[in-house]
């Protein structure tokens, strides 16, 4: 089992109840972005448990219900009778004043992106707002009577109530119909400083390298003289994970890495100085490409080549655990995200926590506890920590790999020569892009080698050669992404070079898909 979530005793805290909103971990990112920790939780969390988390704030997310469909989401409405301020956001706001007397009803005019925001009273949660601007609506239902109890703060063309504030001393509570978490809401970041700092008198605590010792002594203490497995990838989330708990538990760590042979360029050895060289960590190198690439042989379905992929990391990684006497604990990278998605969280909803991409299913089949210290984290902050860690920057920042590797940017059968062919070419890409200075700027970028060949022509002689395809995206989530309006003269450096130098290819064409409806990867 996975050590659940839960607050440190000293660190001041704004929880946000989840009431189904889209935008809800982009509402615990900008709070934290401020320098306060926050937490999503179930809308079922009872006044009493609450308090025990003694928080400073305490916000309600917006959700897609309305507060008077069959099973709505709801709350305690004790919660607002705890002595600490709320904040109501959409759904929240209007659960709130329903809760709190007031009566909501579905909106003869709704609302549904950008609107004109009038201020109409002077407040905290608006200081240094003008007193006209922008806000991102989303709505159905509004606050029509706010049962006398509500001061106006600010209104719409067509939404009168479009934020609010209790006008008695027993409670704080303040609602805004409109979602000040988004980018299209100008003034947003201001209204949630604002709410943290001006009217819950936050201090500003959450820093990561008070997040590092903390998360190190919470490791030591639940390994005690244990014994862990790390498995690496390369990748951002297993390198800082092994980092942080090597600072924690020292010579208890044990790190394997698995070279399926269809690894980026120069990956092994990257791995190797790091954590071998750098870090003196205990580091197990397993050379697995001929197993791999014999159970990858004549296979061309995506899904096969995964299936088969992640079937034979296991059965290597499971032979490499055997070495290690006394392992109790097997270490994973996972994110804040994807412990929400996974129903682990307070507030998930999904069943089936998902594993890091290179160890699925170990945990049950080794019986390994299982030690996620970036389970708190988002993927920024992961980099963030690694930096303080002192990761170089070309693994902090180093673009997401898939956890089948390069198998499913070779589209059809995949094979050594092509898998040489297909570094060949990545390696050129990601050499211009970062001369360009591009490479922090863009999320993703990677070649894929396509089943196609066409022809062409090099000095006076006809080719009949491979097709290379480009791709680039920048996005925020990875769930949406829109690809990367390259310089143009960056694309033909690109292209020369990987005609000119590698051997094969004849051909290169740029993806320019977004997601949806495409996806960022090929297969």
């Amino acid at each position: 089992m996975s050590t659940p979530i839960t607050p440190s005793a000293e660190r001041e805290i704004v929880p946000i109840l989840d009431f189904g909103s889209q935008t809800a971990q982009l509402i615990a990112r900008r709070v934290r972005d401020t320098g306060v920790f926050s937490l999503l939780v179930s809308p079922k969390i009872t006044p009493a448990e609450l308090a025990a988390m003694k928080p400073s704030g305490i916000i309600l997310s917006g959700g897609p219900s309305s507060v008077y469909d069959p099973g709505a989401p709801t709350c305690d409405p004790g919660i607002f009778d705890l002595g600490v301020p709320v904040l109501g956001i959409c759904y929240g706001m209007q659960l709130a004043a329903h809760l709190l007397g007031g009566k909501v009803t579905g909106s003869e005019h709704r609302e549904f992106g950008r609107a004109h925001l009038s201020l109409t009273g002077k407040s905290e949660l608006f200081s240094g707002v003008p007193d006209k601007t922008t806000v991102w609506m989303s709505h159905g239902d509004q606050v029509a009577d706010m049962g006398g109890r509500f001061e106006v703060l600010a209104t719409t063309p067509t939404c009168p109530n479009a934020a609010v504030r209790w006008s008695g001393r027993d409670r704080t509570f303040f609602g805004v119909q409109f979602h000040p978490e988004v980018t299209h809401t100008p003034h947003g970041g201001d209204i949630i400083r604002n709410f943290l700092y001006e009217i819950c008198r936050c201090r500003g605590s959450w820093r990561m390298s008070e997040f590092a010792a903390h998360a190190a002594a919470a490791a030591r203490e639940r390994i005690g003289d244990g014994q862990v497995i790390c498995g690496l990838s390369g990748g951002v989330d297993s390198a800082v994970v092994a980092a942080l708990l090597h600072k924690a538990i020292g010579p208890q760590l044990h790190c394997v890495f698995v070279d399926t042979g269809l690894l980026r360029a120069g990956e092994r050895q990257l791995v190797e100085t790091t954590f071998r060289d750098h870090f003196k960590i205990d580091l197990r190198v397993v050379d697995a490409e001929r197993e791999f690439l014999a159970d990858l042989a004549g296979i061309t379905d995506p899904q096969e080549k995964r299936r088969r992929i992640g079937h034979r990391f296991i059965e290597v990684f499971k032979e490499a655990a055997k070495e290690i006497r006394g392992a109790a604990f097997l270490a994973q990278g996972t994110l804040y995200p994807d412990v929400i998605e996974s129903g682990h969280g307070h507030a998930g909803t999904a069943a089936g926590i998902k594993l890091h991409h290179n160890v699925g299913g170990l945990p049950e089949k080794l019986g390994f506890q299982l030690v996620e210290p970036l389970r708190e984290l988002f993927k920024d902050e992961a980099r963030k920590l690694g930096e303080v860690l002192g990761l170089p920057e070309q693994i902090v920042w180093r673009h997401p790999f898939p956890g089948p590797g390069l198998a499913v940017r070779v589209l059809g059968e995949v094979t050594k020569p092509k898998l040489d062919l297909l570094r060949e070419c990545d390696e050129i890409l990601l050499e211009e892009i970062v001369a360009a200075n591009l490479y922090r700027s863009t999320s993703q970028v990677f070649a894929v080698l396509l089943p196609v060949q066409s022809v062409g022509v090099m000095g006076d002689g006809r080719t009949y050669d491979s097709c290379v395809a480009v791709r680039a995206v920048e996005t925020q989530d990875f769930m949406s992404a829109d690809w990367c309006r390259l310089p143009h003269d960056l694309l033909a450096r690109v292209s020369t070079r990987i005609i000119n130098e590698v051997r094969g290819v004849n051909r290169v064409v740029y993806d320019i898909s977004s997601k949806p409806p495409a996806t960022i990867e090929w297969e």
